[in-house]
């Protein structure tokens, strides 16, 4: 995901490196050994706050009331069954409340909320509980981070899971710390890798079958990605799907990417350095999976992306496809045992790699037959769509953003190309509405120019091989975009000012929710993209939106703190809206 430019870097390096002191944190501590004095409380939570089950979080797709999935189900639709706040009436939106967090800085989480009680995150992996009416604290965790930080992109944190009675968030420092969700104290943390090899946390996790999965940062520092599951009630490890193999990462040496077009690889010179250095680069190859896995709870099957490899501009010391980076995979649910995958780009030396979590829905096949599919927005510009069975690639959307000079080589002097490495859809989760049929993906268009320069490996320290430069004299500009699902075309486009970077919303209601770096949340027409709603926020609304409803009321929540990445203006807020 890295996606920094070189310009931009001075600003993340004061996040980027820690103090380098050796970690001796225990894998995993019993309650009584954890101090929870970093947990603040400055009212009882009430007692309507009720344990989440398994079936609330299987249902959760069908619940107006509450939001206890970061993207609102396991199939990640960002889809809001509730229907109060629509096209006819948006217009009417206002605040309900305003709720200040104690920290300034960029804010990518996506609240839960559950009986009335909302909770967020902030950078620094702050977490508090509120009231999901009135704002009102109930309690604040401040999680006290170790002596190694090191992590791309901004400090960011993008949400806690739940289940029963607990909270599960990752952190900066690379640990999964589980906590009461009625006074935010500390049950257990496991430390899921060494920070000071480059690995961080900044995902929300997801839990299901009494297992929390989560991924892994580091793409950016020579790390070996995974995704893990670990035991909800003990914190102990159950099983690692590692993203880079032990052995077969060449794959099966490919020319072309998934629409066609020719990488412009020298595979003769690749399979030259492989025989002459043989494969043990694996161990830093990179792969971090950014952004929560969906779940098939029929087949018990786990789906993510995986990001770009290490180091990112640099290929020529990790020859072959490098599996399996750019990817989309498919794992079991119960022994993350390999299913299938579909690899976007072979070899990538853009870092464009898969970050948007992919959604799961019925599809159109290419016999116009309706199958389980899966959908991902990619930083290629180009919404994916794929046979959920087997992963093959049923069709290509149209291009979102404009395509120029693809797979241009880096050059030391800077060769231009576009995409650049920020994307198309970064991060940003997209949205599907059933009632449209269509995907909505919050896209950026940045112009740059791709530097190489030979990089050995430096030890979990940022490993680019070269730097991806904006070009100050051209147009920078994001663009909100409607895909039909079943015929790959796009519906409708709404260009901002400025790149979209945080997520999407969509509503029974008709409605599509999207923000922008400048504080502007807005409220579109699902169908016809025709502007409806829009209210200044003060800070970047680089968060994607969440619904929920209380005493038959809709509310619609967003954080407005800006963004790192983009260094859009910094914020402490999240606003919440209802209707008078």
């Amino acid at each position: 995901m890295a996606g920094f430019s070189r310009t931009s870097l001075a600003s993340l390096l004061p996040f980027a490196f820690g103090a380098f002191a050796m970690l001796s944190s225990p894998s995993s501590r019993a309650a009584d050994e954890i101090q929870n004095s970093n947990t603040t409380q400055a009212s009882p939570v009430p007692a309507s706050l009720r344990s989440v089950s398994q079936q609330q979080l299987d249902a959760a797709a069908s619940d107006q009331s509450s939001w206890l999935h970061s993207n609102g189900s396991y199939a990640e639709t960002r889809y809001a069954p509730a229907s109060q706040i629509n096209t006819k009436n948006v217009a009417k939106l206002k605040p309900a409340f305003i709720f200040q967090t104690a920290v300034m800085e960029s804010m990518e989480t996506a609240p839960i909320v559950s009986n009335g009680v909302m909770f967020l995150t902030t950078s620094y992996n702050h977490v508090y509980a509120i009231d999901a009416v009135t704002g009102k604290e109930f309690w604040h965790y401040k999680h006290k981070m170790g002596p190694v930080t090191t992590f791309c992109c901004g400090p960011n944190n993008r949400g806690v899971a739940i289940a029963g009675d607990r909270l599960f968030m990752g952190t900066l420092d690379a640990k999964l710390v589980a906590l009461d969700a009625k006074n935010g104290n500390v049950l257990w943390s496991s430390q899921i890798a060494d920070p000071e090899d480059g690995y961080s946390e900044t995902m929300a996790p997801v839990v299901v079958d009494g297992k929390v999965l989560i991924g892994t940062n580091g793409g950016e520092y020579g790390i070996r990605g995974f995704v893990k599951a670990y035991d909800a009630n003990s914190g102990q490890l159950l099983w690692t799907f590692y993203t880079i193999p032990d052995t077969g990462s060449e794959g099966v040496w490919a020319e072309k990417d998934a629409v066609g077009r020719n990488m412009k690889r020298d595979i003769a010179a690749e399979k030259k350095v492989l025989a002459d250095k043989g494969g043990d680069f694996y161990k830093t190859l990179g792969g971090g999976v950014w952004m929560a896995p969906a779940v098939d709870r029929a087949t018990h099957t786990v789906y993510f992306v995986v990001g770009n490899p290490s180091p990112d501009l640099f290929g020529a010391i990790r020859p072959g496809d490098n599996l399996y980076t750019d990817s989309l995979v498919a794992v079991d649910l119960d022994t993350g045992k390999y299913k299938w995958h579909y690899q976007y780009i072979a070899h990538d030396v853009w870092d464009l790699d898969a970050v948007s979590p992919p959604v799961l829905i019925d599809v159109k096949d290419e016999n116009g037959r309706t199958i389980p599919g899966i959908i991902h927005g990619g930083k290629t510009g180009f919404v994916y769509v794929h046979d959920r069975r087997d992963g093959h690639l049923i069709r290509v959307s149209e291009a979102m953003i404009p395509q120029e000079d693809v797979w241009t080589l880096p050059t030391p002097t800077g060769a231009r190309m576009l995409p650049g490495a920020n994307g198309g859809v970064e991060w940003s989760p997209m949205a599907f509405s059933p009632k449209t049929r269509m995907a909505y993906a919050a896209n950026l268009h940045q112009p740059m120019t791709y530097q190489v320069e030979e990089a050995a490996y430096p030890g979990g320290k940022i490993w680019l091989g070269g730097a991806f430069k904006v070009i100050p004299s051209e147009q920078q500009w994001g663009r909100l975009v409607a895909v039909n699902v079943d015929t790959g075309k796009i519906a409708w486009g709404y260009k901002t000012d400025q790149p979209l970077i945080g997520g999407v919303l969509a509503t029974a209601g008709g409605l599509v929710f999207n923000g922008e770096g400048n504080g502007l949340f807005r409220a579109f027409d699902a169908a016809s993209g025709r502007k409806l709603w829009e209210f200044q926020c003060g800070a970047g609304v680089n968060a994607p939106a969440v619904s929920y409803m209380v005493n038959g009321k809709q509310y619609i929540a967003v954080a407005a703190g800006g963004n790192t990445q983009l260094d859009y203006k910094r914020g402490n807020s999240v606003l919440v809206f209802a209707l008078p």
